[in-house]
């Protein structure tokens, strides 16, 4: 029997840095900020730029910022800083975009629509190949140039489109079954909407947004800041 997780491991468990090292899960899940921020300092016209001020776009502190580099082999240039393009292209390398990924969408409802249509998924190194769901008013029907296939045909779509990563944005009482369905046909990677815990092998990742348990634990600080007259 497969051993099986629930949904929250973290991608990057075991992901491959400098000389072959693991890169802690915790420097893995800062990557993409560092990404954004690098990014946006290119587009700033900047060719080199200080830990200081890589850090403060990030939101993290420069010592953060220069231990998660260092997993990379990046330690920059005293008095130089670090070369932006370089470091761009390192970090895309260990988040595993240097090559294109093929992106699956199941649940095409007013969620579905929005991320279909989200441009950041081909800015960020992904291309959306397929879209399934359940619904006849909505199979068949066209979304972000491609048509709604049904799920019934779930497996075929992965091994046709190549997908290694699906979006999950199901009801919760059918997400489990087609997170098997989409593991059975070959997707490695779960980026589930669903608010469940989703059991998958150790060697499918899955990561979970969970918007309303989100909110709560910002009502939490909330009410924590009313009752105690500030910050909590």
């Amino acid at each position: 029997m497969d051993d099986r997780r629930t949904a929250g491991r973290r991608a990057g468990d075991g992901r491959a840095g400098r000389d072959g090292q693991p890169v802690p899960p915790a420097t893995v899940g800062r990557l993409p900020g560092y990404l954004r921020a690098l990014e946006a300092t290119a587009s700033d016209g900047a060719v080199l730029t200080s830990s200081e001020e890589l850090a403060a776009r990030a939101g993290v502190t420069s010592a953060q910022l220069r231990k998660d580099l260092s997993f990379l082999g990046s330690y920059g240039r005293r008095g130089v800083g670090y070369d932006v393009g370089h470091l761009r292209e390192q970090i895309t390398v260990v988040l595993g975009l240097a090559d294109v990924r093929r992106v699956l969408l199941v649940g095409v409802g007013n969620l579905g629509h929005a991320l279909a249509n989200y441009a950041g998924i081909a800015e960020r190194g992904f291309v959306l190949v397929g879209l399934v769901d359940t619904d006849p008013a909505v199979v068949g029907t066209t979304v972000a140039g491609l048509e709604v296939e049904h799920a019934d045909d779930l497996r075929q779509v992965v091994q046709r489109t190549g997908a290694t990563i699906a979006v999950l944005t199901t009801p919760a009482a059918v997400a489990q079954r087609v997170c098997d369905e989409l593991v059975a046909a070959g997707v490695v990677g779960i980026l589930t909407f669903a608010p469940c815990a989703l059991r998958v092998p150790a060697h499918v990742d899955v990561r979970a947004v969970d918007v309303a348990s989100e909110l709560q634990i910002l009502a939490f600080h909330d009410r924590a800041r009313s009752v105690g007259g500030g910050a909590s």
